[in-house]
């Protein structure tokens, strides 16, 4: 038998701790899920809890993290599958868009990171991730000819804050899926004048 490390055990706990937190407040919110619910949910203690995350705020904080890295891995492997990179930022775009139907990601990430987190630790936490993935997007469709060089940060982020005002607007509704190709076909149309 191959004896672990404090390190693996502490990773592994870490880890067990951040999915049971994603399941949870993704499932029932901030609000109503407890530090007590989430380590029952990883099979650890409420100590254990406390001792690998401060509080309920570190874990939610490790959660919507995790969120964004799902999304990362998504709008990467669009980007990857798509030769074109103006194809690829309007694909991702859409992909993000579909992505806010996922109710976890939803009430996680759009709903809840705000008030949680404030919203600047939320922009900021979600600049280092999405953000970044547009402005990368940005340069492979200019270095291409495809989008004029100007002010790519400025343009990403206006990109971005159309998408998370997208991602709002289907968090709010009454039939996210049935406003989606609605909200995609602005976005598109959005995209497509910050082009010009």
């Amino acid at each position: 038998m191959i004896r672990r490390t404090q390190a693996e055990r502490s990773d592994e706990t870490t880890g067990r701790l951040v999915l049971a937190a994603r399941e949870l407040f993704g499932a029932q919110g901030y609000a109503v899920t407890s530090i007590d619910a989430i380590a029952a949910a990883a099979e650890v203690t409420k100590g254990a809890a406390y001792h690998h995350f401060g509080g309920k705020v570190e874990l939610f904080r490790a959660a919507f993290v995790g969120e964004l890295e799902a999304v990362d891995a998504k709008l990467e492997q669009v980007a990857a599958e798509e030769g074109d990179p103006w194809a690829a930022l309007r694909r991702g775009c859409r992909t993000f868009l579909e992505h806010c139907l996922d109710p976890g990601f939803r009430q996680i990430v759009l709903l809840d990171a705000p008030s949680v987190l404030g919203w600047e630790t939320t922009r900021e936490i979600e600049y280092g991730h999405m953000l970044r993935i547009v402005l990368d997007g940005l340069r492979l469709a200019v270095a291409c000819g495809q989008a004029p060089d100007g002010d790519l940060p400025a343009r990403a982020q206006i990109i971005f804050g159309a998408l998370c005002e997208g991602g709002m607007l289907l968090a709010r509704s009454q039939s996210p899926a049935a406003d989606l190709p609605r909200i995609a076909a602005e976005a598109d149309r959005f995209l497509e004048a910050l082009r010009l």
